[in-house]
């Protein structure tokens, strides 16, 4: 018997299915082979259609039976992981109004600027423990706002993962975790924020039932099975947005454990019970998986770096070279430091650390007469990974202090470059595992009965290599307060 993991992106769906019994991984397939798109009617804006989601998500399902020959009646659970802080609002015959305001749009920075104000600083850090920023509940707002006629015939909002369950299930709800990272949970209240919700002027109608993030969510019903090809009554027995998911698939789950990602985006994300929230305007923090009313109030303190991965793929797409490896490889051909080139990353999109400034990439030092492609690369895997130990400076302000860091054998973290950087300057191992999002939805499964050990033994096949401080870290520093001061400079202009 097989579990099925759902891990909704916003490049592309992944889809996995992993035996029951002991979690291995039997497949796992990508729809579409290239790339989602993603529409801006305006710079900064990123919208994406939920029925193309479902769509994706049924092909994706279709393409996974056929490759392994699994049979619907083979698959006993569903488990979902998505992309955080988007926004999907239906009317009452559960039809999108609008095409969902994803995680990568700006529009509602300011709407989240001035709530922050208006609700109270002070309240919202021992509250919500974020500002409302541009989360959720401010692009929520923004449709109020901007978008009345559509406001008006909402029925109900639903974050990405929530929509995808409604689909299979016809059954429309969320999770704690979910209300958390669209800024709607009151921390201290254990509760819906009130505060948040008058606000913005929303009437708690619109929100989804809560369910709890392991069980029995909802099952798959007539329309839902016959349009996914899964049998009616699969249990979904698992929900989270992608950072938490990804904790959770290397097994980040208590306080001291740091979970790293290096795809398009770049999120350090580490477990706390500690709700300290000196860094709140630039970390954010929201319900773990494996948190719960009234017990074990585990927090999950993301740090986001939009410009990361899709750095280095802009760079691919843009030297005339064939693919990430070719350019690992003329990487490594050039010393630590660049020859002075420095790239700063921050080109897509406001930057949550920096205060939501939208700086841009920035190519310095540059010299036509000595540098070439080699440097390029090595400075833009130098400078991502430099941004990745920018955040956790701040994340070790705000009172973390890992005992262990692990991440997955994404584009990024398999580049040795980019690794050994990071372990340089924290000076901690980093452990890589060959797992997924979507393998991770799909164990996730096996925690319906909260049975952790069983679940953690599923990674014990899983550990590829671990990356360790070594030798003279002298050059890598040096070139790391170069960057630092270039990325001053354009910060301080």
């Amino acid at each position: 018997m097989y579990y099925l993991g759902i891990d909704l992106g916003s490049s592309s769906i992944k889809i996995a299915l992993v035996e029951s019994t002991n979690g291995k991984s039997l497949e796992v397939v990508q729809v579409p082979e290239t790339e989602m798109g993603m529409d801006s009617p305006q710079k900064g804006w990123a919208e994406q259609d939920p029925e193309i989601w479902w769509q994706l998500v049924c092909e994706g399902i279709q393409k996974i039976k056929a490759v392994t020959g699994v049979a619907p009646k083979d698959i006993e659970a569903i488990g979902i992981a998505y992309q955080m802080h988007g926004l999907v609002i239906v009317d009452e015959d559960g039809k999108p109004l609008r095409k969902s305001i994803i995680w990568c749009d700006g529009r509602a920075v300011e709407i989240g600027r001035e709530a922050y104000g208006a609700i109270g600083e002070t309240y919202c850090d021992a509250h919500l423990l974020n500002s409302p920023a541009n989360f959720t509940a401010s692009k929520l707002a923004w449709v109020k706002q901007h978008e009345p006629t559509i406001y008006d015939r909402v029925y109900k909002f639903m974050l990405p993962g929530d929509y995808i369950a409604y689909r299979f299930s016809n059954t429309i709800n969320t999770t704690i975790s979910g209300l958390s990272e669209g800024i709607f949970w009151d921390f201290k209240q254990d509760g819906v924020s009130k505060a948040v919700l008058d606000h913005f002027k929303i009437s708690s109608e619109t929100m989804p039932e809560i369910v709890p993030t392991f069980g029995i969510q909802s099952t798959v019903f007539g329309k839902g099975a016959e349009e996914s090809g899964l049998l009616e009554g699969t249990s979904i027995l698992y929900r989270a947005g992608d950072q938490p998911n990804n904790a959770l698939s290397l097994n980040v789950l208590r306080p001291g454990e740091v979970a790293a990602t290096g795809g398009t985006s770049g999120v350090m994300y580490a477990v706390t019970d500690n709700l300290s929230v000196t860094e709140c305007a630039r970390v954010n923090n929201f319900a773990h998986v494996n948190y719960e009313t009234g017990k074990q109030k585990n927090i999950g303190k993301l740090l986001c770096i939009n410009g990361a991965g899709i750095q280095y793929r802009w760079l691919l797409n843009n030297l005339s070279v064939s693919s990430y490896e070719e350019m690992n490889r003329m990487a490594s051909e050039i010393e630590i430091g660049s020859d002075g080139v420095c790239l700063v990353p921050f080109g897509n999109g406001a930057e949550r650390m920096l205060l939501n400034r939208d700086i841009g990439t920035r190519i310095v030092n540059l010299s036509l007469n000595r540098h070439h492609k080699g440097h390029l690369c090595r400075a833009a895997l130098e400078g991502i990974a430099f941004s990745f130990v920018y955040g956790f400076e701040i994340m070790q302000k705000d009172g973390i202090e890992p005992k262990v860091i692990r991440a997955g054998n994404d584009n990024l973290f398999r580049s040795e470059i980019f690794s050994n950087t990071i372990v340089a300057l924290i000076e901690k191992e980093i452990e890589i595992y060959d797992t997924t999002g979507a393998i991770g939805a799909a164990r996730a499964c096996a925690l319906e009965n909260g049975d952790y050990a069983n679940f953690s033994s599923f990674m014990k096949d899983d550990h590829i290599l671990t990356y360790s401080p070594k030798g003279d870290n002298s050059p890598y520093k040096k070139a790391y307060e170069l960057w630092k001061k270039e990325l001053n400079l354009i910060l301080n202009n």
